[in-house]
């Protein structure tokens, strides 16, 4: 199956590096003008699209300066990637996670896409555009010590089911992307093998059997990507208010305990 998005217009939130940065370059690959924004513009960015906006989008006016930004200069959006989020904090437990830690847990994961959907929604009504929402299996996952993230995780998934439950009939596609274990920075910092006794190659190997991966394998970036241009491409346009799974067919252990 081909996909030909030219003359479509994308904005992503969070897409300076991971799943943000394969999800620019696929879109980017299927035709579409990408508008990335992101907290750093790095030079992949740069090399994927020449429409990127550096911008924090933790911030009130953030998600809005974006898409404001993007209409000016393309004139509408057809598709809205609400991928930023993260900021995970492990913690020891339920009462170790203060209200610090929660309150940003919800503006990084929720409050971003409330905003920015909230910004491009006239747009993406006008042009039967479409929303791709990237959240996480864990909003599905049981674990006091990420109660926070988790629970950011599955707002989410909430709000694109309500999204779509409103705004399918005014023509715009709604649905959220859950990935497993993701090859991001999250799972390369050499910060976090170092805390496992592992070098980073050695961590990175044993992802898979400690998440209970049935690939084997590590989830890779382009995955993800390539998922959002199916969903973004109106296809199947019958697709929607879906939270689809990426997880290599996860079964974790009980001592389980790290995001997407």
């Amino acid at each position: 199956m081909e996909f030909d998005l030219s003359g479509k217009k994308a904005v992503v939130t969070g897409a300076g590096a991971g799943i943000g940065l394969a999800v620019v370059q696929a879109l980017a690959s299927a035709g579409a003008d990408v508008f990335g924004g992101a907290r750093t513009i790095t030079p992949e960015l740069l090399a994927a699209t020449p429409h990127v906006f550096e911008v924090d989008l933790v911030t009130p006016k953030g998600p809005q300066l974006l898409v404001d930004r993007a209409l000016a200069e393309f004139g509408g959006v057809d598709i809205l990637v609400n991928n930023v989020g993260g900021g995970v904090k492990l913690a020891s437990g339920f009462l170790d996670i203060d209200d610090d830690v929660w309150q940003h847990a919800f503006e990084l994961n929720v409050f971003t896409t409330i905003r920015a959907t909230r910004a491009a929604l006239p747009s993406l009504i006008e042009r039967n555009g479409a929303i791709v929402n990237i959240g996480s299996m864990n909003a599905s996952m049981v674990d006091p010590r990420l109660a926070h993230y988790s629970a950011a995780k599955a707002a989410l998934a909430n709000i694109g089911k309500a999204l779509s439950a409103e705004f399918s009939s005014l023509g715009v596609r709604v649905n959220t992307i859950s990935p497993g274990p993701v090859r991001t920075r999250l799972w390369t910092n050499p910060e976090i093998a170092r805390r496992a006794g592992l070098s980073p190659e050695e961590f990175l190997a044993s992802v898979p059997k400690m998440a209970g991966l049935s690939t084997g394998k590590i989830i890779e970036p382009d995955e993800v990507a390539a998922l959002v241009v199916l969903l973004a491409s109106g296809k199947v346009r019958s697709i929607t208010g879906s939270d689809y799974t990426i997880d290599a067919g996860m079964a974790p252990p009980a001592h389980y305990n790290r995001p997407a």
